[in-house]
Order: C-alpha cells, then structure tokens, then sequence
C-alpha cells in the first residue's frame, strides 16, 4: 500500500505512542465557567441540560468535576427506565462540561460514553428477562457491540449498534416459551427500554441492523445461526464491522467464546489485498450516496466526506484486514490503538500515523461540539453560515472561518492519504487482434502467438482458479504487470509455463492476483522463483498462500531455534486436529521461505540445511505432544513410562534437505509389561505401538492444509520386521547383542529429539557405549565396503549431477567418515561437520575433506529445488546455483565438484583398500 511498509518490524526505534494527545491544561474554575458560559449561548440542550440539573450544574461552577461525575452516574429515580434516563442526562452534562473545558482528553470523553452504554444495556437485558422471568439472571442472551460501541469510541450523542444473540438451551424462559419468541420479546423489552422518549428523554438510540441478513431475520439470532452465516455467507463490510466486535452485555463470557469462534471469519491468515477493494467500494457509495456534504466548506460531511472520520477508520482497517490473520498485534479494537499497532508492526510510517491520528482527534471533537448542540446525531458541519459561527464559539474559536481553517488541512492530508489507496491508474491489456500482439512484444515476451492463446485461454474461464467473475477482474487488473515480470524472465517461455502449471493446481486465484497487484516486488520475486524452483513452483500451485511469506523481510531471516519454532507452532492452536492443521502450515510456510532463501541465495545452503532441520524437529514435538494429549485421556498412562523418539539419517546429523523424509526410532522407558492407567487400559507394548502409529500419521498424513514428511521407521531394532515402537532396554539389548555394522553407522547420526532429560541420557549412553566399543579394524572395513557395493547395485545415480550416489559423491564421503568414527573412536558426533572436524584435528583425514562435504552438501541442497531429477539446468538456473554454491559461475562450480568428488575418492579408496589387505 502506498505510504505503507513492506517489512514487519520499523528500521526505526520510534514507537508512536497513542497516548500523545495535546497537553490538557490544568482546569480551575475559570476554565469550567467559560465552559458553561459557551454551553449556555450556543448549545440549547446543554442550556437545558443546566436547567434540569441544577446541583451538577452548581458542582460544575464551583470546579467539582469529580464530584459532579459520581453524582451524574448515582442520580436515582423510579424504576430503571427513569434512572437510566436520569444518569444519562446528567452524564451528557458533565462530560460535555469537562470536554469543552479541556479538563477530560477525547479519549476519556469516549470511554465515559461508551462505559455507560455497556452499563445501560446490560441492565436493560436484566430487566427485559426479568420481566417474563422474575430473578432470572442474563444468561445465554448477550450483545455484541459494533462500531464505536464496540471499540469504545462512541460520539456524543451517538447511537448503538449491537447484536443481539441468544442460546435457546440456556436462555431463561417461561416453560411454555417458544426460545426464538422469548428472545424476540428480550429484545424488543431492550430497545423499548433505551430507545423510547418519555418525560425523562431517552437513554440510547439502538440500531439492530448489522445483525447477519436484517432484512429477513429477527431481532435476536440464535448463537449457532449467527456462527454459520459467518462462516459461510457473510459479507466483507462484515468483516470490517467486527475488527471492533466486543461482548459489551448479558452473558458476556459466551459472548466472548462467541468472538473466538468466528475469528477466522474475521482474521484470515492469508493476507487479504481483496479487503482494500471492499472498503474502497463502500467508501466509494458513501461518497455517493453523500454527495452533498463531500465537498469541504460549510455543509461538509465529518464522518462521511472525503477525507473524513471514516476515511481514517477505513484506512486503519484495511491495514488491519490485510495483516491481522498473520500478525495478532495489529487486533485493536479502537482507531487510535489500531494506528499505534500499525506503526509499532512497522505497517505505517510514523509520519503517517502522525497524520491519521492528529486529524482523527480533531474531527471527533469537533463532532461532538456539534451534537452537543442540540444533542442530535449529526456530523455535518453547518450550511448556515450563522450557526457555523456557533460551532465554532462552542469550540472557544472566534468564528466559523478559524473553524474551517483548523479543520482544512487534516481533511487534505486524509484525503491524500486515503486516495492514494487506490494506486496509480490501472493499464489494461489488449483483449486480442494486434493489439495484444503488440502489448505481449512490448512486454519482452517472445512466442507471442502462444501467449497470447494461454492468456485467452486463462480468459475464457477454462481453469478452475479464473472461473468467477471475481477471479477474472483481479487476473485483468493483475496482467500487464505479470506479463511484463514474465517477459523480465531469464526464460520467458518456459516462466509462462510454470505459471500457468500453478494456476492449474489452484481452487481460486483472486487472493494471489489481488496479492501480486498490491505488491509488484513481490511478482517480480515469484516469477523469479517459478522460473528456477519447480519444487515451490508446485507447492504454489497446491496452495498460493505460501507467498504471503515473503511479504515480510523476515522471511530471509534464518529460522528460530527449535524451542522459539515449537512455541510458534503450538501457539493458539486447540484439539489434534487444529493442531496438526497448524503445524502443516507453519511447517509449509518456512520450508517455502527457506528455499526462496536458496534461490535468491540470502543465506549458505548449510545454514538453510540447519533451518530445514530445525523446523522438522519442532514439528516432531509438537505432533508428539499433541497426539499423546488425547491418547491419554482415552488410555491413561504407563506407570514410569515415557514415548523417546531418536533421530538418524540427515534429521540425526541437523541438515536436511527440501525434499529430506525423517528418519524415526520410537522408543519407550519402563517395563513393557506394565498397563497403562485410563478409561481403556493397554498394556506397555501395544500402548506404544498404537502411539507410535497415530504419530507417523500426523507426521506423514496429507490434510487440507498440506504433509509434513515422509517418515522411515526401517532403522528401528530388527528393521521392518521388528515392532513399531521398542522398549529402551530391548533397544540397549539389541544394539550390544545383535546389531550389525550397518544399524552402528546409522547410529552414528543418531540424536534424541523427544524425550525427558532422563531419557534423552540414558538412550545417549547407549549410543556411545555401542559406537566406542573396541572393533576388528579390517573386518569393520569389509563391512562397510559390502555394504557400500551393495547399495551401488540397487540405487544407482539418478542423474548426471547426483552428487549423493556418484562415485565421490556424499554417500562415499559418509561411509568414510563413518569407519574412521567406528573404527577410532573419534568424532563421535551426529552432526558430520562437526565429525569430520573432529576426524581432521586426529590426523585421520585431510582437511580437504571438510570442503569437499560442504561444497557437495550445498550443491545438494540447491538441487532438490532447482532440479530435483539431479539433471543439468538451464542457463539462467546454472547461475543461480552457482551464486547459492558461492562461486563464480557454473563452469567454477563444475570444476570444484570435480576436485571435491576426487578428494573423497582418495579417501574412500584408502577404506576398500583396508578391506582388501
């Protein structure tokens, strides 16, 4: 957005602080008499107001604001009809009284209001119940607030706009009371109550209408058809309405359990750059619709005119709308708190928040200075150039011009700000003939006949993610500059392919067009990544959202540690499935930020590696924790039992790669005969076992918001046909008893990722009592050898670049290093750089070893995104990996393999000619 910021955090210290109104003098009695001087003259209801409280009006003369505050809020009557519409009237005097004296901030002026419209409304919903119910208290009937209710920012003399809902089983009714007619009655008893103008006045204006479907639904809905309209039919101004949802009465803790349903109604956690069309239209039709007070000057529209309260709301909102699903800070209810969220996200410059804030302050105060006047709900300034004048000397100014001219440049900057929403014009591109011919070669791209036919064909509705009218506006917004980033390309041709392959696998693409208008970086940026990673290439086409993470710069960041990136999987997220659901999307998000990390090579391939594995990590504790919960609760626990998971393979030594399955050893501690203790008991074993395959489930299972990995259990003690889970102690027996050299160099990778600190040591000292213990060094080698033979024959290399299976590829290297480790002792360490290291500081290999891992690590790495066959890429993606390998150019990387490849040769050939001797 223009005026906007793309990164999450401020490159400045600044906080902007919403307290930061303008310094309010200190009030003696001078200050409240000229208050009441200026009420007396030009606001007739606060004239009358006086007249009717005469001991407020005294307090308010002698300077006895807070006095007169609690006497407004305790003036008695009979009946709540009357005390309510007493404390109102008194309250309106008093609050006035201190606004005009500059005694209470707007701030203070609006939570007053608004804490009193709770207090009222909620004992109207008392009082309306108890009328049919003696004693009754309010539960399941309760009023969400809207609008300025809701944020508590309510105007002057404004109005409510609550919904009313109700649970028909717990609502209190008479036996015979149909519950939706009951609840009818409730509120129709509510608004009767604050609504109704008697000899006392009113208490307040009550707008039901925001409630889902007014026109055909009655005044109070049921909680589980309201839940469903916003789940599944709601509008977007819906939306916008209930960023400031609050449960103001009644039973307000069902209220608030409402609001948490139907939160992701409101926060959507793929950014939503649709919000901005859907305000902009309704800003568009208010302006429309009140086109009599936009232009600025007497007459002109406060809340509805260009530049104007709603326009401030409006911009903070769509802010809100965008980032909020992913960013929580930015939930603020109220307009100021939603500006100082804003900056401190680092969405808004300060400057900005400056602007918005300031013209805010003053267009609600001088809202309220004119429904003081005759305690109406307007916003309009005066047509009359008279009554202008007043307005203006209520507000202590000389006349309506200094009016005018306090107001002026706040509605400009607004404005400005506002407008510039909507972007420079838009260019369309041409629908066909020569027209599009020519648009496509202007655009760099080179088949043009055959672009032109892929863009009728996107244009014709053919495709699932372009078939509704939706879809089709924001593809034709979107075009000119997706064809210009595609003709940008390296190969243009073969990005337009890539693109058009992920639109195939999307239900819909109104988000992402609406997404990649909004951000043209961010087009260039992912037509860079589709034209060299096919790998995200295809996860894009199975779900575009995964983009919305590269809107932050943090996504080039390296990923937490596994304690942060558990707490961030874990957070908020209730019951398995919510869980499971959450986990696949982080886990999604940052393998597709780390990849992007490759391609535009922000960060070395071994510390994306490390990233990769430290978010598989977290995802297994997780799962683990979040599968045990409810296995638990259905069997108990095992007496002095414990679930260990054990890493190997790639996840064991912390570098995994994008397309890397885990490998898993499940363990337990205890006495496998043991039972565990619930509703269902099962002994220790098959306990275990039953864990352990609903958590290769939730590792491995595909749901709609995507797998996590693929999960190999074949390394566990006596392989596939051994149990799924084993007891620590058969694990200790088996590794001493009947393991063999393959399982001990497994183990070398080894590493507990799940488990108590008591088991974690007591699975370790098993691995190191069964790696140091002493070994026949040529009948180690010949195993290891045999082994390495073995696997040449039944996995060959896949491509002319697998660097894992060649001869001197990574597979040679791990062998080796693993019979140096098995057969010295040294370097015992999962993580292999750090083994080598080891190995190197021994004198046991040479120190060219640690290069070559790294330089084949990285190429590895990058391939799995860039070429995932192991094939030779194009010209353009050679360049890419070569940036990622840190070196010059392709030809450079080639060589450097080579030299790499042959020092592990020399290693390798040193261990088979051990075996041999």
């Amino acid at each position: 957005l223009p005026g906007s910021r793309r990164t999450k955090k401020s490159a400045s210290p600044y906080r902007f602080n919403v307290q930061m109104a303008v310094k309010l003098p200190e009030t003696g009695n001078s200050g409240f008499e000229s208050a009441l001087t200026r009420a007396a003259l030009y606001a007739p209801f606060l004239k009358a107001a006086m007249k009717r409280n005469p001991r407020l009006t005294e307090m308010l003369h002698s300077g006895a604001f807070d006095e007169a505050l609690i006497a407004a809020r305790a003036a008695d009557g009979a009946g709540l009809r009357q005390v309510l519409r007493r404390r109102r009237d008194g309250l309106a005097l008093v609050l006035a009284i201190g606004d005009l004296a500059g005694h209470l901030s707007l701030e203070q002026v609006m939570l007053q209001l608004s804490d009193f419209a709770d207090y009222a409304l909620d004992a109207a919903i008392t009082e309306s119940i108890r009328a049919r119910v003696p004693d009754a208290d309010p539960h399941g009937f309760f009023a969400i607030a809207l609008g300025k209710h809701g944020s508590r920012e309510l105007n002057y003399s404004s109005d409510i706009d609550p919904i009313l809902l109700f649970d028909p089983k717990s609502l209190p009714r008479r036996e015979r009371d149909d519950a939706g007619e009951a609840a009818v009655r409730v509120a129709r008893g509510v608004v009767d109550l604050l609504q109704t103008r008697d000899a006392d006045g009113y208490v307040l204006r009550v707008d039901l209408r925001l409630r889902p479907a007014s026109e055909a639904t009655p005044l109070a809905i049921p909680v589980e058809a309201a839940i469903s309209h916003y789940e599944s039919s709601a509008l977007g101004w819906e939306r916008a309405a209930f960023i400031r949802g609050r449960a103001a009465a009644g039973d307000v803790a069902m209220g608030a359990q409402f609001l948490e349903t139907i939160q992701p109604f409101i926060w959507r956690r793929s950014l939503d750059f649709g919000a901005i069309e859907e305000l902009r239209a309704i800003s568009r039709r208010i302006r429309a619709h009140h086109a009599g007070g936009q232009a600025f000057g007497p007459g002109f529209d406060l809340k509805r005119g260009r530049g104007g309260i709603r326009e401030v709301e409006f911009f903070v909102q769509i802010h809100q709308l965008i980032h909020g699903g992913r960013d929580p800070s930015l939930r603020v209810s109220d307009t100021l708190g939603g500006i100082a969220a804003l900056v401190d996200a680092g969405r808004i410059e300060p400057d900005v928040a400056h602007v918005l804030a300031d013209a805010y302050r003053v267009f609600r105060t001088i809202e309220h200075r004119l429904q003081m006047v005759e305690d109406r709900q307007t916003h309009s300034l005066p047509s009359n150039l008279g009554a202008l004048d007043s307005v203006a000397r209520l507000h202590d100014l000389e006349d309506g011009d200094a009016l005018l001219d306090l107001l002026a440049p706040h509605v400009d900057a607004v404005g400005r700000l506002y407008d510039s929403l909507d972007g420079p014009p838009r260019l369309a591109t041409p629908r066909g003939g020569d027209m599009l011919v020519t648009a496509l070669r202007a655009s760099g791209l080179n088949d043009v006949d055959r672009v032109a036919a892929r863009i009728s064909e996107w244009r014709s509705g053919k495709l699932r993610a372009v078939r509704s009218d939706a879809a089709f506006a924001a593809l034709e917004a979107v075009l000119p500059s997706l064809l210009e980033a595609l003709g940008r390309a390296p190969d243009p041709d073969a990005a337009l392919n890539a693109f058009d392959a992920m639109l195939g696998g999307l239900p819909s693409a109104i988000n992402l067009f609406r997404l990649l208008e909004a951000r043209p970086p961010l087009l260039q940026m992912l037509v860079e990544i589709i034209s060299h990673a096919p790998t995200l290439a295809h996860a894009l086409g199975s779900n575009a959202a995964l983009l919305d993470r590269l809107l932050d710069t943090s996504a080039f960041d390296p990923v937490g540690d596994v304690d942060a990136l558990t707490a961030e999987m874990t957070r908020g997220a209730v019951g398995l499935e919510a869980q499971l659901d959450q986990v696949r999307r982080i886990v999604g998000e940052h393998r597709f930020a780390l990849g992007a990390q490759i391609v535009r090579a922000t960060h070395d391939p071994l510390e994306v590696a490390a990233g990769y594995a430290r978010v598989a990590e977290a995802a297994v504790r997780v799962i683990a924790d979040a599968t045990l919960a409810p296995f638990v609760e259905a069997h108990g626990r095992v007496a002095g039992s414990e679930l260990v998971i054990l890493a190997l393979g790639r996840l064991g030594g912390g570098l995994l790669t994008h397309a890397s399955d885990l490998d898993l050893v499940y363990l337990f501690t205890g006495d496998f005969s043991g039972e565990s203790d619930g509703p269902r008991p099962l002994g220790g074993s098959h306990y275990y076992n039953r864990l352990g395959q609903r958590l290769s489930s939730g590792l491995s299972a595909r749901t709609g918001a995507g797998a996590l990995y693929e999960v190999d259990t074949r390394l566990r003690p006596s392989g596939g046909d051994g149990p799924l889970v084993a007891s620590t102690e058969s694990f200790a027996l088996y590794q001493r008893k009947n393991s063999w050299t393959w399982e001990h160099m497994a183990l070398t990778r080894a590493r507990v990722v799940y488990g108590s600190g008591c088991a974690r040591d007591a699975v370790s000292r098993v691995i190191v009592e069964v790696l140091t213990r002493p070994r026949e060094r040529k009948a180690l080698a010949r195993d290891v050898v045999s082994m390495r033979t073995d696997m040449a024959e039944h996995k060959p290399p896949v491509g002319s670049l697998d660097v894992k299976l060649a001869r001197g590829g990574l597979v040679d290297l791990e062998f080796a290093v693993h019979f140096h480790q098995l057969a010295s002792g040294v370097g015992l360490n999962p993580h292999l750089p750090t083994a080598i290291a080891g190995l190197i500081d021994a004198g046991i290999v040479d120190a060219g070893l640690a290069d070559a891992h790294d330089l084949l690590t990285r190429l590895i790495v990058t391939l799995r995104l860039v070429a995932p066959q192991m094939r030779v890429p194009g010209n353009a993606t050679q360049e890419v990996v070569a940036r990622a390998c840190r070196v010059d150019s392709w030809d450079d990387l080639l060589a450097r393999v080579t030299a790499a490849r042959q020092c592990v040769t020399v290693h390798w050939q040193a261990v088979v000619a051990e075996a041999k001797a």
